[in-house]
């Protein structure tokens, strides 16, 4: 699929001027050897002497409506990522006959004038000045014919979706009408200068045949429905474009199009789990801010990637403005589906009107919506590494420590009676009551784990965390330091717990208690001292991703699958679950590979070895990478391993992972070592 500037939201960037300056030179080049540089022959068309022009402009239609026809139906471009001009009609007659008016009189247009002053015509010059003038002139006068503006507005689509007709029929009437322009021309020639030059001769009548055969043959191509459509006949096959066009329009004159910035910033902030939003700007974009819980599509693939949530639950397009998502809106309604919502004046007014300081604000603010407008900023703008990674991260309390991370024996040991800092045992109780880090606090890894909607052992939600931090005395600004025994997934798995409430303010201790006590740091047994907190029970994850999101991309093939079992269970050469094998597609590299076992302790291996060997797996540091194990656990490690200690920006943890997968009967499964 050919992403062009308008999809990718690049119009007003320095490529996209740099191309339609190039594309404009060829442009011209092209005009002038077409005769479109003489004022001559472009007003002779007016009085019938020379008609070049008009067959100049027909031919290069027709190439442009069979070529655009063609790439659509072979799946090169898709319709929203072509710019289309709003159709005015009122508006545009008018203004078609002014601009006739104008190149009869003068025997220039705009472009064609610009073609003639690179000739060096004076005539080009004054005609250049004139449309200035005019400009100028409509300018200043428009609030007298603001009304007129706007006059016969059909909204924005293709011309034979306007007029009730079928692409392959349009294509072939389209050529059909070319051909009689062309042979019209001829006998207009003929008949008021003595002289044709096609007319008498073969060229003609080979071009028409020509020409005849081209519309035809894609006539019978568009014509013929794909594979897809014979399976799945979608939802214009049975629904006229009337009806279509009507229901959109009942939905917009009902306000079931839009979504104020205030109910989605309401909506996000309680947690409602069937609203999928959707930025549609450009990655670079989407990259240096975006709302949280967003994810990026770009237009191009915004029907294959929402499929999966065609008329369920909520989905929420949004741009920098309302124009793309409005286009994208229109012709997801038309392909049926009846749940897609723009977001009113887009991120700019989400900006505006949900993270706009208070104080800020041009008119007093009621005290009940300043506390709502502060909840709002301290969510969407905390910083949290489930954010776009070049926002800002966690603040640092020990300098030189990047959070989340890794903190070693020495430094925890010099900052151990911090105020701000907690330090958790993730050990089981037997062996925290031996010895422990002085004053530290144990926890069960399995207390964070719970049945979550008939799957056993998913990550509670963020309520009964938040109640956990709370009785052990964290706040969202303390420095939690995780220690592990023998599994470092102990700790990361709590490291998902935190992150869950977007609490980034914490540290993996290197190899653990194991290597804090064979580096001969003291230890005790005393139970500390803990007076509890309120924890804020908001729920900031966007990182877990659910069964229905992970079997879209299996089938779209959008998102690289991480199994991180032992490739005895990938392969399903063993199980313990409903069926053994692997997600299709899926690669495995077990979770383990990613640790080193010393005499002293277990540990990460260095990030360069890391680096090299996930660079084998991953294509990119952006591209999305789904992970999963049996029940999250192992893979909560990889995804800190990808996420924290090599960068990587979109990585999803399938917390139910194969014990749900398995258990579906509908999913499918594969066998072996291959992916």
């Amino acid at each position: 699929m050919i992403d062009t500037f308008f999809s990718l939201g690049l119009l007003d960037s320095s490529k996209a001027l740099f191309m339609s300056l190039v594309i404009g030179i060829l442009f011209g080049i092209v005009l002038e050897r077409a005769g479109f540089g003489s004022s001559r022959r472009l007003s002779g068309v007016f009085y019938f002497k020379d008609m070049a022009v008009i067959k100049v402009m027909f031919t290069a239609m027709i190439t442009a409506v069979v070529g655009i026809a063609l790439s659509l139906r072979f799946g090169l471009i898709s319709e929203q990522a072509i710019y289309l001009n709003p159709t005015i009609y009122k508006a545009q007659i008018l203004g078609g006959l002014i601009f006739g008016i104008g190149f009869v009189t003068g025997g220039w247009c705009p472009g064609t004038a610009a073609v003639g002053a690179a000739s060096g015509k004076w005539d080009a010059f004054v005609f250049l000045g004139g449309a200035v003038g005019g400009s100028l002139f409509f300018n200043e006068t428009y609030a007298w014919v603001k009304g007129f503006y706007d006059a016969g507005n059909q909204h924005t689509a293709f011309v034979y979706q306007s007029i009730g007709m079928s692409k392959d029929g349009f294509v072939l009437l389209f050529v059909l009408m070319g051909i009689l322009i062309f042979w019209c021309m001829e006998l207009i020639e003929k008949k008021m200068v003595q002289k044709s030059d096609y007319l008498q001769s073969g060229f003609l009548k080979r071009f028409s045949f020509v020409l005849f055969i081209t519309g035809f043959s894609v006539f019978m191509i568009l014509g013929e429905p794909s594979p897809a459509a014979k399976n799945k006949a979608p939802f214009t096959q049975s629904t006229s474009i009337e009806t279509t066009e009507q229901a959109l329009l009942n939905r917009i004159e009902n306000a079931l199009d839009h979504m104020e910035p205030e109910e989605l910033a309401r909506r996000i902030i309680t947690g409602q789990q069937d609203l999928f939003l959707v930025d549609v700007r450009s990655e670079s974009e989407f990259l240096k801010f975006h709302i949280k819980t967003a994810r990026h599509i770009p237009l191009t693939d915004l029907v294959k990637q929402l499929e999966p949530y065609r008329n369920h639950g909520l989905i929420v397009l949004y741009s920098n403005g309302m124009t793309h998502p409005a286009q994208a809106r229109d012709a997801l309604s038309r392909l049926g589906f009846g749940n897609v919502y723009l977001l009113t004046d887009g991120l700019d007014g989400f900006i505006n009107q949900c993270l706009k300081p208070v104080s800020l604000r041009s008119e007093p603010v009621p005290e009940s919506a300043a506390l709502e407008i502060n909840q709002w900023r301290q969510f969407f703008l905390m910083s949290d590494s489930a954010l776009a990674v070049n926002l800002p991260r966690a603040g640092l309390p020990i300098k030189g420590l990047t959070l989340p991370g890794i903190i070693d024996a020495q430094t925890l040991f010099a900052h151990l009676n911090d105020p701000g800092m907690r330090v958790i045992d993730l050990r089981s109780q037997p062996e925290y009551n031996t010895s422990h880090i002085p004053g530290s606090l144990s926890l069960h890894v399995e207390s964070l784990r719970g049945n979550i909607k008939g799957v056993p052992s998913c990550l509670l939600p963020a309520n009964l965390l938040a109640g956990h931090l709370s009785l052990m005395g964290i706040q969202p600004e303390t420095l939690v330091v995780l220690v592990y025994g023998e599994k470092v997934q102990d700790a990361t798995l709590l490291g998902m717990a935190l992150e869950r409430l977007g609490h980034t303010t914490y540290a993996l201790l290197s190899g653990g208690y194991i290597k804090w006590k064979a580096l001969g740091f003291s230890t005790d047994a005393m139970l500390p001292q803990i007076t509890g907190s309120t924890y804020p029970d908001t729920d900031k994850d966007h990182f877990t991703i659910d069964y229905p999101a992970v079997f879209s991309h299996v089938q779209n093939k959008s998102a690289l699958i991480i199994d991180v079992r032992p490739q005895a269970y990938y392969a399903g050469e063993k199980s313990d679950e409903a069926r053994a094998g692997h997600i299709p597609g899926a690669v495995n590299r077990p979770f383990d590979l990613d640790t080193v076992k010393t005499a002293d302790a277990i540990e990460f291996k260095p990030v360069s070895e890391l680096t090299a060997a996930y660079e084998k797996i991953i294509p990119s540091k952006k591209a999305p990478v789904i992970v999963h194990c049996r029940t999250g656990h192992q893979a909560s490690q990889t995804c800190f391993v990808l996420r924290h200690l090599l960068g990587y920006n979109r990585i999803f943890w399938y917390d139910a992972g194969w014990t749900e997968w398995a258990a579906r009967k509908e999913l499918p499964v594969k066998t072996g070592t291959s992916p």
